[in-house]
């Protein structure tokens, strides 16, 4: 099994802060694309940011240059640092991660997801 906690979720004002963390562990060979998706009420989940294993990144139109999304493989962990934040940004955050148990077989895992709220 793997398993993906996640934590740093919260209450900020708007133009603050936050920094999500979300730490693979289980029967992991490897972990390749990780990445961070979001779900505001009434509106459906939408990726967030990803960066592969090498550490390219792509990120969602309305939180370039607001959010960057990061990785450290030694503990198998990704982030996802978000600044200049909009109560638009208010949802359920949730990390994935492409896991491989061998050379030749990997599953999508997610985490139960952290809320994130921005209000004033």
């Amino acid at each position: 099994q793997v398993q993906l906690v996640e934590s740093g979720g919260g209450l900020v004002q708007p133009g603050g802060s936050l920094k999500l963390s979300c730490a693979a562990s289980g029967s992991i060979f490897r972990i390749n694309a990780m990445g961070w998706h979001r779900q505001a009420p009434g509106k459906e989940r939408e990726l967030v940011a990803t960066i592969t294993s090498g550490g390219s990144t792509k990120y969602a139109d309305s939180v370039k240059d607001r959010f960057t999304i990061s990785r450290d493989n030694a503990k198998n962990t990704v982030y996802l640092q978000m600044n200049s934040l909009k109560p638009e940004d208010t949802a359920v955050y949730y990390c994935n991660a492409d896991v491989s148990n061998t050379w030749f077989v990997s599953i999508d895992y997610w985490g139960q997801g952290t809320q994130v709220t921005v209000s004033s």
